[in-house]
C-alpha cells in the first residue's frame, strides 16, 4: 500500500508513521511538510522520518494531481493546529484547514486515490450545555477558528464527488501523549510539563469542562483502520467521533491525575474563575462498533508515567516552556519574526538547513 502523510512532521505524524512501519511494513510511506517544525524534537533517537520512504518539502495550498498519483490513501494531517494559532491566523485557518483539504482531496479523487482520511476533531461540539454526550448528529457549536475549519471541511468534503474514494473524517478527542515531536500546548502534556519544570500544575479555569481526550498512538490505530475502511463499514463518505467513553474527564480530573503521579508538584485550581465555555462529553458507539479491532488502548495513568518519565530522561526543565518550540504558535511566530515565513504562512526564504534536519535550533 502506498500511502503519503500530509503534516508528518508535526506533532502526531511521526507516530501514526512509526505505527505504519510497524504494522504494514512493506508499505510505501511518503511523507509531505513544510518542515516549520523539523527542529522541534524531543527524542534521543534517529529522525522520526527515518522510517518513511520519501520525505517530500512543500506547501499543502500547492499539492497537485499529478503528486498524488499512485498513492492508495492520503492521511490529512497538515493544519493549523490549535485554538490560539486559530485566533492568530484566522484567515489562514480557513485558507489551511478547510480550502487546501477540500481541494487535496479533489485532487487525490482526480489521481485515482481510493482512501481519504481527514483529522477532524471534537473541538466541533464547542459547547454542550444540557451535559449529555454528544453523538455524530448532534448539532455543533463551534467556539473558535480551528472548530470552524474542522465543519467547514467535512460539510465540503461531503458534497465532495469523490468518484468512488472512501472518505473518513475522524472527530479526534484532545490529543495527548509522548511524541518525538511533543506538543506542550495540549491540556495534559501542559500539566505534566508544569509538574516537572516548576513543581505546579496549574488550572487557570474553574476546572469544571468536560473534555474527551485521546493518546496520539491511540490515533494512529484510529487512522490504520481509515486507510483500510471498506466503504460498507460506515459508507463512503463518514463522520465520526474517535476515543472512547473511558477518556470523558473534567479539567480537574486530569490536574489531579498528574498530581498523584508527581507528588512534589503542587494543584492549583482556580475554583473562582469562570468556567471555560469549550466543555463536552462525546459519545464514541459509533467507533466502537465500526471499528472493533483499533480501540483505544492507551491509560490516562500510562500517558501519564511516559511523559514524565521520558521528558525527565531528557533532562527537561524549563520553567518558561510556554514560549519554547515545543508551543507551535510560538515557532510560528519566530519564522515571521525571521523573515522565513510571512503573515499568510507563505515562504519567503527556505528554512535553514539544521531545521529541516531536525537539529535542535
Amino acid at each position: 500500500m502506498r500511502i503519503l502523510i500530509t503534516g508528518n512532521m508535526g506533532y502526531v505524524g511521526p507516530v501514526v508513521a512509526a505505527h505504519f512501519r510497524r504494522v504494514m511494513p512493506d508499505s510505501v510511506l511518503v511523507g509531505y511538510d513544510r518542515g516549520w517544525f523539523g527542529h522541534c524534537l524531543t527524542t534521543t533517537g534517529p529522525l522520526p522520518e527515518t522510517v518513511l520512504n520519501e520525505q517530500k518539502f512543500g506547501d499543502v495550498r500547492n499539492i497537485t494531481v499529478d503528486e498524488l498519483r499512485g498513492f492508495d490513501a492520503v492521511v490529512h494531517l497538515a493544519a493549523i493546529s490549535n485554538d490560539p494559532m486559530g485566533q492568530r491566523f484566522e484567515a489562514v485557518t480557513d485558507e489551511i484547514n478547510h480550502q487546501a483539504s477540500v481541494a487535496i482531496a479533489k485532487a487525490a479523487a482526480e489521481a485515482g486515490v481510493k482512501h481519504f482520511v481527514f483529522a477532524s476533531s471534537c473541538s466541533v461540539y464547542g459547547i454542550a450545555g444540557d451535559g449529555a454526550p454528544r453523538i455524530e448528529s448532534d448539532g455543533l457549536n463551534p467556539l473558535t477558528a480551528y472548530a470552524r475549519s474542522k465543519i467547514d471541511t467535512e460539510n465540503s468534503l461531503r458534497a465532495l464527488d469523490n468518484s468512488g474514494m472512501v472518505i473518513s473524517c475522524l472527530r479526534f478527542a484532545t490529543a495527548c501523549g509522548m511524541s518525538p515531536r511533543l506538543r506542550l500546548d495540549l491540556v495534559l502534556n501542559d500539566f505534566v510539563a508544569g509538574a516537572i519544570a516548576n513543581k505546579e500544575v496549574s488550572v487557570l479555569s474553574d476546572g469544571t469542562p468536560w473534555r474527551p481526550l485521546i493518546h496520539v498512538r491511540d490515533m494512529a490505530r484510529a487512522i490504520e483502520w481509515a486507510v483500510g475502511r471498506k466503504p460498507e463499514n460506515g459508507g463512503k463518505f463518514l463522520t465520526v467521533n474517535v476515543g472512547t467513553e473511558r477518556w470523558n474527564y473534567q479539567v480537574r480530573d486530569l490536574a489531579q491525575a498528574v498530581g498523584r503521579a508527581m507528588p512534589e508538584a503542587n494543584v492549583s485550581i482556580a475554583t473562582s474563575a469562570p468556567p471555560d465555555k469549550r466543555s463536552y462529553k462525546v459519545d464514541f458507539s459509533l467507533f466502537a462498533k465500526l471499528a472493533p479491532s483499533h480501540q483505544p488502548q492507551e491509560t490516562l495513568d500510562g500517558a501519564i508515567a511516559e511523559l514524565r518519565d521520558q521528558l525527565g530522561e531528557q533532562g527537561f526543565a524549563d520553567p518558561n516552556y510556554r514560549k519554547s518550540y515545543a508551543i507551535r504558535l510560538v515557532t510560528l511566530e519566530k519564522l515571521i519574526e525571521s523573515g522565513t515565513v510571512d503573515g499568510h504562512l507563505r515562504q519567503l526564504r527556505e528554512l535553514p538547513q539544521q531545521q529541516l534536519q531536525g537539529e535542535a535550533a
